[in-house]
């Protein structure tokens, strides 16, 4: 007697799933920064520069430029920038060669009463007569010029300049013009700003605050023709975000309409589509608990992996409906294909192994994502679903032989012509050996335009590249200070040579007290300044009394306690040594970056044996670990590919069934690695990740088409379910070549065209010949 139907189960089951799913997602935010994908670094000081540079002063820079208009406009622009974007809280800084003295009166008050031990320059503090006699010269210079009544006052009071030097030392070594009053590009048509946000550049919210404010800003000026171009690290990971954003809404809505029109139009049963809903919410659901448990966070692209997977989750749940004939109870389905299934999974776990051990956070989620998933929804099959499958009845709509499928069956006779195409990728192989690209930068998230604008943008502006980093350590700040003085020397010599531009330190902001009171012990007493005052101002038409106020200036000079650290707190100047100055677990730290290194090599070399000093390429140390790690995913995957050929031989114990698997499976990854030599494609990690998943999948497909199937109506079943499983997956990974994010598209490329090999070797060449006959039905 037929079991009476009961679908009402099937549904509160999808219904507590769903539930349970949705509690996940909105229990557990996505992490979307590209820093998740990074490496972690191979010992504790290169894991110290890694994190500074990601959330440090380097990713608070953004730089602005201004073009498609005539230079007086551009200046327009940019003074019209400076004025909004000064007010506003989100920056530190906004300079484009305006000193902005109605917002930052204070901070002039403090760097004029402090200029003696700020200045660099000795010769401010050098107050002998013939040095005052040519000072004095140049102060009668200056207030002889159209601007001269304006700033006589601070011409008297500062008459070597100390304070204009203090100034200088402030801003970038910019190469720029000053033209109408703001900063333009050496070489072309294009006005300058360079910005530095209190934000850090890791924060994407108030970095995408921050890009928002400077757009309205820019188009509040109403700026015609002109061009706003905006680049930097922040810009460029808020920018990398969005697009992985827009990737994951894309995958999530695409995969799901493909995934349920391609098993609609397979099955024609919404009661089926409900079933198979549950093992991939369960999957998803369950693949991000342990995701999250296991490191942390989740990933944007592991959980846009984990969408793709609703091609592949779904094989397990297709393969015991598409199987089963209407009446039948489960596990005579299951008896069929149950061992097939199981080595199935089991094999693909295997294959996931170089991506789960590769030792990148990011990718080490989506091979942990992709594991967990593929388990639990092995697991929901093959205990959950039989009881569902009978309460609805679920059956293919079609389910026996067809004269369409035994013709296909038919092209098996010919299975020998696929070695031509297997040899010809064999011999590209063997011509131009596929070379594996292990630098990181493989995997830009940017377009090649982005990357040379920031660079022009860089060279322009004296920006330092972070790219070469340099950690001064110290038990105070003040050591710290006096070891990165020690170091100027060095600096200097480097930039004779053409090593370097400069560099950009703390110390180049606020001195050491120790250096302070050495600048302040050249300055001369009231008595000796006032006798070189006499001498030098003897043939000049000043009056006695002229440089009262400098004198006055220069005696408490000698008397003021040093500038601090605290003391710059909540100026400008204090928001710009705070990332270059700071403390990490009881030890202090000074960061320093060169500013147009020309020779990386020869700097490194310099620092050599130089105590406290940690020197770092970041380019160098990144593609480092970069090819580790690539090395690491290689030795996985010979583990995974052994352990996976002992669970065939185990599981199999059929040499015939092996080595049909078996050729299937290394047919398929021949074809894939010459295409690639074929069309010059170095092979990156990503690559090698997702030859991996093919992997698993050829496997897949190769078991059940070559399990013993004893008639045409069994193998009509398997064809049509494979096909269907085949569709889905190479649909849906399809869909990743469409994304902008590189190592979703990478995945998606590769994966679609290996799976769609995959079909075609596991059928030609894994399945058993024909029986001669025509088929039983039409």
């Amino acid at each position: 007697m037929k079991p009476r139907r009961k679908p009402w189960v099937l549904a509160i089951t999808l219904a507590v799933s769903a539930l349970f799913a949705a509690l996940v997602f909105v229990s557990i935010p996505l992490r979307l920064d590209m820093a998740g994908f990074l490496p972690r670094g191979h010992d504790d000081g290169t894991r110290f520069l890694l994190r500074e540079v990601q959330g440090g002063v380097a990713g608070t820079v953004i730089m602005l430029g201004l073009e498609g208009a005539p230079e007086p406009e551009l200046a327009r622009l940019s003074l019209g920038l400076h004025a909004a974007l000064a007010k506003d809280p989100q920056f530190v800084s906004v300079l484009n060669g305006v000193f902005a003295t109605d917002q930052a009166e204070a901070l002039r008050a403090l760097l004029f009463k402090h200029r003696y031990q700020l200045a660099s320059d000795d010769g401010v503090r050098n107050l002998g007569a013939q040095a005052l006699e040519q000072a004095f010269a140049n102060v009668l210079d200056g207030l002889a010029s159209a601007a001269g009544p304006v700033f006589s006052d601070t011409l008297l009071r500062d008459p070597t300049n100390a304070f204009v030097q203090t100034v200088r030392a402030l801003e970038p070594d910019v190469h720029v013009r000053l033209l109408h009053g703001v900063w333009f590009a050496p070489d072309r048509t294009r006005a300058l700003l360079l910005l530095r946000t209190k934000a850090p550049g890791m924060d994407l919210v108030r970095q995408a605050q921050v890009e928002q404010t400077i757009s309205a800003a820019f188009t509040a000026l109403h700026p015609g023709t002109a061009k706003l171009l905006i680049s930097g690290p922040s810009v460029f990971a808020v920018s990398s975000a969005a697009g992985m954003r827009r990737d994951v809404d894309m995958m999530a809505l695409c995969s799901f309409v493909l995934v349920v029109s391609i098993l609609y139009w397979r099955f024609r049963s919404l009661w089926v589509l409900t079933a198979i809903g549950v093992p991939f919410l369960l999957s998803l659901s369950i693949a991000m608990l342990v995701v999250r448990l296991v490191f942390g966070f989740v990933h944007g692209i592991a959980f846009g992996f984990g969408m793709t997977m609703l091609g592949v989750a779904l094989d397990y749940p297709v393969l015991l409906i598409g199987h089963r004939d209407h009446g039948e109870g489960p596990q005579a389905t299951l008896h069929r294909i149950g061992h097939s299934l199981r080595l199935g999974v089991t094999t693909a776990e295997l294959g996931l192994t170089g991506m789960v051990f590769c030792g990148l956070p990011g990718l080490a989620q989506l091979g942990t994502f992709a594991a967990v998933g593929l388990v639990v929804a092995a697991i929901v099959t093959l205990h959950v679903m039989p009881r569902l499958v009978v309460a609805a009845d679920l059956a293919p709509y079609i389910s026996g032989p067809s004269a369409p499928l035994a013709l296909a069956e038919g092209w098996r006779c010919y299975r020998g012509l696929l070695v031509i195409p297997v040899m010809v990728c064999a011999i590209a192989l063997w011509w131009s050996p596929p070379i594996i690209d292990t630098r990181l930068a493989a995997l830009s998230p940017l377009p090649e335009k982005t990357l040379r604008m920031d660079e022009a943008l860089r060279k322009d502006l004296g920006v330092p590249d972070s790219s070469l980093m340099i950690a001064v350590s110290g038990g105070t700040t003040q050591a710290v200070l006096e070891r990165e003085e020690a170091l100027v020397p060095l600096w200097g010599q480097l930039r004779q040579q053409g090593r370097l531009a400069g560099v950009q330190d703390a110390a180049r902001f606020l001195p050491s007290v120790r250096m302070q009171h050495k600048r302040v012990e050249q300055l001369p007493p009231p008595a000796v300044l006032q006798a070189a005052i006499a001498q030098a101002r003897e043939e000049l038409p000043f009056r006695p009394t002229a440089f009262d106020a400098f004198v006055s200036d220069v005696a408490a000079a000698r008397q003021m306690p040093p500038l601090l650290p605290q003391d710059l707190q909540g100026t400008p100047v204090g928001a710009a040594v705070a990332p270059l100055l700071f403390e990490r677990g009881g030890q202090w730290f000074g960061l320093v970056f060169p500013e147009s290194v020309q020779d990386h090599q020869s700097v490194e070399q310099a620092l050599v044996g130089q105590p406290d000093v940690l020197v770092m390429d970041m380019h160098k140390e990144v593609d480092s670990l970069s090819a580790y790690h690539t090395g690491r995913t290689l030795r996985w995957m010979a583990v995974g590919c052994m352990l996976a050929f002992a669970v065939l031989v185990f599981g199999l114990r059929n040499a015939g069934r092996i080595l049909r698997v078996i050729g299937a499976v290394g047919a398929v990854q021949i074809t894939v690695l010459g295409v690639f030599a074929l069309l010059g494609q170095h092979l990156t990690l990503i690559h090698l990740i997702a030859l991996q998943f093919v992997l698993g999948v050829s496997l897949d497909y190769a078991l059940f088409f070559a399990r013993p199937q004893l008639d045409a109506e069994e193998r009509a079943r398997t064809m049509r379910t494979l096909l269907t499983c085949n569709a889905m997956t190479v649909l849906t990974f399809g869909l990743l070549a469409a994304c902008h994010t590189p190592l979703l598209r990478e995945i998606g490329i590769t994966v679609a065209f290996g799976v769609a090999l995959a079909m075609i070797y596991g059928f030609l060449l894994a399945g058993q010949r024909p029986h001669i006959g025509p088929p039983n039905s039409p």
